[in-house]
């Protein structure tokens, strides 16, 4: 994923490689989950809550509309984000790196997807360790979650023709003890 900054003056744009921000080991730690409340917001949908991004770019602003300025672009369809909070039309997102801005709600997708938080992980054929290899990816790539149990996550990449299993301590974009179903 990318980001270019647009506080910057012009000419010069600040990108920075999403995966390069999330190597660290901070990063493949989970986020816990909060008590569930009482939903009173406008979607009715539980907030915190897992998105992803349905556009190729979407402005992260600093406020809950239109007039407020666009400190960020998020260049990266797909891109797992949580939902921290809401104010009409409009959802406030957390990304891996922990920037957080506001996004008009039409730029985002109910679609789960998880971003890979290390190098060179194993994806299994079965939710086993001892089940024969499928593939490696690595750190950074984003993969759609088909189901996730206690310990493992179903996960494809359509683009590579890649699915199967792989250990969900070592995906961002799931809550921990978190099921999800397909």
């Amino acid at each position: 994923m990318l980001f270019r900054s647009l506080s910057a003056p012009l000419g010069m744009f600040v990108i920075m490689a999403f995966v390069m921000i999330a190597s660290g080991p901070a990063a493949a730690q989970q986020v816990a989950r909060p008590p569930a409340e009482a939903i009173d917001n406008p979607s009715g949908l539980p907030v915190p809550r897992w998105v992803s991004l349905r556009a190729r770019e979407a402005n992260l602003r600093t406020g809950p509309g239109a007039r407020y300025p666009i400190e960020w672009v998020l260049q990266q369809r797909s891109l797992p984000a949580e939902v921290v909070g809401e104010f009409e039309n409009w959802r406030q997102i957390k990304v891996q790196d922990g920037t957080v801005g506001w996004v008009h709600k039409s730029m985002l997708s109910g679609k789960r997807m998880a971003t890979v938080t290390a190098a060179r992980v194993r994806v299994l054929q079965a939710p086993d360790t001892g089940a024969p290899l499928a593939a490696f990816v690595e750190n950074g790539v984003i993969v759609a979650l088909d189901g996730c149990e206690a310990t493992w996550c179903r996960i494809s990449v359509a683009s590579h023709g890649v699915e199967g299993w792989i250990d969900r301590s070592a995906l961002w974009g799931i809550y921990d003890g978190e099921a999800v179903n397909r």
